[in-house]
């Protein structure tokens, strides 16, 4: 019997892994698909994540970009500069959370992939996870499957809302830049705008909205974005996937379980950024897991309260500045997405220097004048 099982082998799930097996707790990780795999994903990664482990991250990561360019409707650019700045780090995730996974083995996390877990059973003090090669036990579980597995259903939360997105895998036509440039489109969408990231190889071009229910063709949306820089669709790789954004604080734990990442619906509702929220629940959680295996009691909820308190209060502010933002994007670019300083303060926000709660009242009050001034 293992101390714990982690259902998942993604950025929260690894994290976790790592944290739990560098503290001597037997961990088993589970993961339906074979290793590496693919993902899609848009791959920026705020360097902050560095503090959370004690081995260099830096052999994972495919680009460091110091450039940031926005347009409304491809049209009225501004390009920042962020070379006096953190840059923001460029991931493929099959190299990225293979890389974490290897990190956790080599403290001594065991790993299963191509293993899909078939159902769940809570048998006096253990869990028993029921998977298509033979049942495994352990005394806590880790729900760490993504927006699209079945885990936090089985353990019994209720559905999580999540919205859609639109990714389209770009190959580069031209040899990679010098200096590669992340590249935000509003006013094609929505509620929401198009984001396109630089890959060692290529582009990876996301579409999503962030409030309301409107229906808009998203994939219609990034061809017409990819045919407006110059790139075949022909040539492109399609992906639909859910954005599982914070919508609220909510309980990320059960009995002897723990909620993490995508699972517990953590990334940002403004920006998307869910890789940096998935790896500090998967810190905490490890925390709390090893501290109920030493006999804490309440270690389980404190975990769901640590969440809200860092994360989860942060992203209230978050909520209320893509509802304000989204629902005046013009006059957000105007005034907002136009002034240099606004890049700079998301920075700090991403790289955790600074908390939305300190700018997005003021940035709210501020839409029809001087967004996001200081």
């Amino acid at each position: 019997m293992f101390d714990c099982i982690i259902v998942g082998a993604g950025p929260a799930g690894a994290t976790t892994a790592y944290h739990l097996a560098k503290r001597g707790r037997s961990v088993l990780i589970l993961e339906k698909d074979s290793l590496p795999r693919y993902k899609p994903c848009s791959g920026g990664v705020s360097p902050s994540v560095q503090q959370w482990f004690d081995f260099d991250l830096t052999p994972a990561i495919a680009l460091n970009v110091s450039r940031v360019r926005y347009t409304w409707q491809m049209d009225d650019p501004v390009e920042i500069n962020l070379k006096k700045q953190k840059p923001v780090w460029m991931v493929k995730r099959d190299v990225f959370d293979q890389f974490l996974i290897e990190q956790a083995k080599e403290q001594g996390a065991q790993l299963q992939d191509q293993t899909t877990v078939t159902g769940i059973e809570f048998k006096g003090d253990r869990w028993q996870v029921n998977t298509t090669n033979e049942p495994m036990a352990a005394r806590y579980l880790i729900a760490a499957d993504g927006a699209n597995g079945s885990m936090a259903k089985w353990l019994g939360f209720k559905d999580r809302p999540q919205r859609m997105a639109v990714t389209l895998e770009a190959p580069n036509p031209a040899p990679t830049s010098s200096n590669p440039t992340i590249h935000f489109d509003f006013g094609q969408v929505k509620n929401g705008y198009i984001w396109n990231f630089p890959k060692a190889e290529g582009y990876s071009v996301s579409v999503g909205t962030f409030k309301g229910n409107d229906k808009q063709d998203l994939q219609k949306i990034g061809t017409k974005y990819i045919q407006q820089i110059g790139i075949d669709p022909k040539l492109c790789q399609v992906h639909s996937h859910p954005m599982c954004l914070w919508d609220g604080n909510q309980k990320l734990h059960g009995q002897n379980a723990l909620l993490v990442g995508d699972t517990a619906c953590l990334a940002d509702p403004f920006t998307a950024e869910g890789i940096r929220p998935s790896i500090f629940s998967g810190v905490k959680a490890a925390e709390a897991i090893d501290a109920a295996l030493g006999g804490k009691t309440n270690a389980l909820t404190q975990y769901t309260q640590v969440i809200q308190d860092e994360w989860g209060n942060e992203m209230v502010w978050a909520k209320r500045l893509a509802g304000a933002f989204y629902g005046f994007p013009k006059i957000g670019y105007k005034v907002g997405v136009k002034r240099p300083s606004a890049t700079l303060i998301m920075l700090q926000i991403l790289c955790g220097e600074l908390k939305y709660s300190e700018v997005a009242s003021l940035a709210i009050k501020r839409l029809s004048g001087g967004f996001f001034s200081r």
